[in-house]
């Protein structure tokens, strides 16, 4: 498994798997309305969808590729950039508010197990924030000598093992979890922590580069 600065990858896909987002809320609410068994399958479809954004960023990556190693290194500074603005983004709603973790009631029907493995799934797979984030994150861990795709979906799997750990945890201790996504405050320091971490990662990750390009 040929995946660079691993341990900036582990530490980065797991601060932001534990940030509140949409796939919190859509488990927490499928578990208090059907029961632990739908918030796990709930977490199994949203899970699945990586596998589906990290096939089409090894796709868009292996095409980049085959154009030019220039055209590679800009993506991969422009992804860097954008870790960047999501730290900035998230440091911006841990001391302005507003977390706004909400979701459309009428999106989330837990009736049954096969409907929660779609929620998950869809939710996932149809998020363009994730479609986006997987495009530009993962080009900065794909080693260009070795198959993007192969590495794309190992990441995907790490992740995959993450996000399942812990959305499970949440739909095994779904009344306590609730309480603390409803505070405010627990919420501005998940969101002040990440932020300050997705800065400091963007900007290590651009030096990275700014080394690389000196080297050659």
């Amino acid at each position: 498994m040929h995946i660079l600065n691993f341990e900036a990858f582990l530490l980065a896909i797991t601060l932001l798997t534990i940030t509140p987002g949409i796939d919190t809320v859509l488990v927490i609410k499928n578990t208090s309305r059907s029961g632990g068994r739908d918030g796990v399958v709930t977490s199994l479809g949203i899970c699945l969808g990586l596998f589906v954004h990290a096939t089409f960023s090894a796709v868009g990556i292996s095409a980049i590729l085959l154009q030019s190693a220039e055209l590679f290194s800009i993506m991969k500074w422009i992804g860097a950039g954008y870790l960047i603005w999501l730290g900035i983004g998230a440091l911006k709603t841990a001391f302005i508010g507003n977390a706004g973790l909400t979701v459309n009631d009428s999106v989330v029907r837990a009736l049954s197990v096969r409907r929660s493995l779609k929620e998950g799934f869809l939710s996932n797979v149809l998020n363009p924030k994730t479609a986006v984030f997987y495009l530009a994150f993962l080009p900065q861990f794909i080693d260009p000598l070795h198959s993007p795709f192969l590495q794309a979906m190992a990441m995907a799997g790490i992740h995959f093992v993450i996000a399942m750990i812990w959305q499970c945890g949440l739909a095994g201790a779904v009344s306590s979890a609730k309480r603390f996504f409803a505070n405010p405050h627990a919420l501005k320091w998940m969101e002040g922590i990440t932020g300050s971490v997705l800065i400091l990662l963007g900007a290590r990750l651009l030096l990275d580069e700014q080394n690389l390009d000196r080297n050659e």
